[in-house]
């Protein structure tokens, strides 16, 4: 168990790794573009973020079919499907040489890639016990958050190097700006081959045909009567992991436009930035999240995530220092990493048989909001620069309220 758990987790360190590569460029890329077929900088800014957020958008639809049907299919195909298509779409969108390229890359990148983390989610559960539920996904988080780290510090180092390329073919094009997005599509592919030599399927041929054969009339093994009891029963889980979501990918997509904005930041300050961002995320996952979950439960620790992160968000409008900043961006992430495991452990418990189905929602939700985190930030930027961590701050703290209230009444 612990060898396929351990492959599971290198695989989603690789892929985060080309993920977080791309940050530091990717609002400077489309910025780049936008401006050369003669966007205004207002719309520029709103490119950014529908370009940062349409990937999620796709996320949102597809993920919860993706979940569904692995559970009927088994999770390795899935997870295999979804890591060729972020490799081959995030190569499209390294040499695309128009917006229009680069929306058709990332909307079909994010139809296919939006099987990775459901299908991830529900081979822990499938590998873990309740008990260890929440463990298993503060390790899963862990490692999604140290391919975060990793990549911003090699796209870092990359964005530094002078590799003077420029090639025209056809309608595409290979400049600087395409290398860490060829990176994350190799990255992509390591993990595939890792999966295909390596990871096994996590549920039985038995296990997918009792799915299909549940007993007519029971409302929670029932498939259409379950799927809609996991909706009205996860609601509320639902609306926090969007709300969480939301948060983090208004601060990544809108992140950079500010710092360069007030305090004229490049790619390697950003990668800077969001290194520290992404190891804190892992490292108190791993180790603060990871061993007293199972003590304090969930909900204290949902209460805790929505408090810091509504306090960093505030804090990060009154200072220009860098090493200021860093110290903000360290309690939002500490934040974020309270919110992941419990999010994902409670889903999991609530969920019953239906891990898949249900975990495929809750990546939906995730996906939502980080498909409306970057376009709200990039709408509000345009407005005021500090309109989008003070409006998203109110509702981290009322979250923050609430779930306190919940946790001490024992719910």
């Amino acid at each position: 168990m612990r060898n396929r758990l351990g492959i599971l987790l290198f695989c989603l360190f690789v892929v985060m790794i080309g993920y977080g590569l791309t940050l530091p460029v990717l609002a400077f890329y489309i910025e780049r573009l936008a401006l050369a077929e003669g966007a205004t900088a207002g719309r520029a800014y709103i490119h950014v973020g529908l370009l940062t957020g349409v990937f999620a958008l796709m996320q949102f639809f597809f993920a919860p079919l993706w979940g569904r049907w692995s559970d009927r299919l088994g999770r390795r195909p899935l997870f295999m499907l979804g890591l060729s298509g972020y490799a081959v779409f995030m190569a499209l969108f390294g040499i695309g040489t128009n917006l229009l390229m680069l929306y058709a890359a990332r909307i079909l990148g994010g139809i296919l890639s939006a099987a990775v983390l459901p299908t991830a989610s529900a081979y822990v559960t499938d590998l873990t016990s309740e008990a260890e539920r929440g463990k298993g996904m503060a390790w899963l988080g862990s490692a999604t958050g140290l391919g975060v780290v990793a990549g911003p510090a090699l796209g870092a180092y990359m964005s530094r190097l002078d590799w003077r390329l420029e090639y025209r073919f056809g309608g595409f094009y290979i400049n600087d700006f395409s290398t860490p997005f060829f990176a994350a599509s190799v990255l992509a592919l390591v993990a595939l081959a890792a999966t295909m030599r390596f990871l096994p399927e996590s549920i039985s041929a038995a296990g997918r045909d009792s799915y299909d054969k549940q007993a007519p009339g029971n409302p929670v093994s029932d498939d259409a009567a379950g799927w809609k009891v996991i909706r009205r029963s996860l609601i509320h889980m639902l609306a926090l992991s969007f709300l969480g979501y939301f948060a983090l990918s208004l601060f990544e997509g809108t992140f950079a436009l500010h710092a360069k904005k007030v305090m004229d930041f490049g790619p390697a300050e950003m990668g800077l930035v969001f290194m520290v961002c992404g190891f804190i995320m892992a490292a108190a996952q791993a180790g603060i999240v990871g061993r007293f979950i199972g003590r304090v439960g969930e909900m204290p620790m949902l209460s805790l995530g929505f408090g810091l992160m509504g306090i960093a968000l505030v804090l990060l409008m009154t200072t220009q220092s860098m090493v200021i900043i860093l110290s903000y961006v360290v309690l939002f992430a500490l934040g974020m990493a309270a919110l992941n495991p419990g999010l994902a452990s409670l889903v999991s418990k609530r969920s019953g048989r239906h891990a898949g189905a249900a975990l495929g929602l809750q990546s939906a939700a995730n996906s939502l909001g980080q498909a409306a985190g970057p376009l709200a930030g990039g709408i509000m930027f345009a407005w005021d620069i500090h309109m989008p961590y003070l409006l998203t701050a109110v509702p981290l703290i009322i979250a923050a309220l609430i779930t306190a209230r919940k946790s001490l009444a024992g719910k």
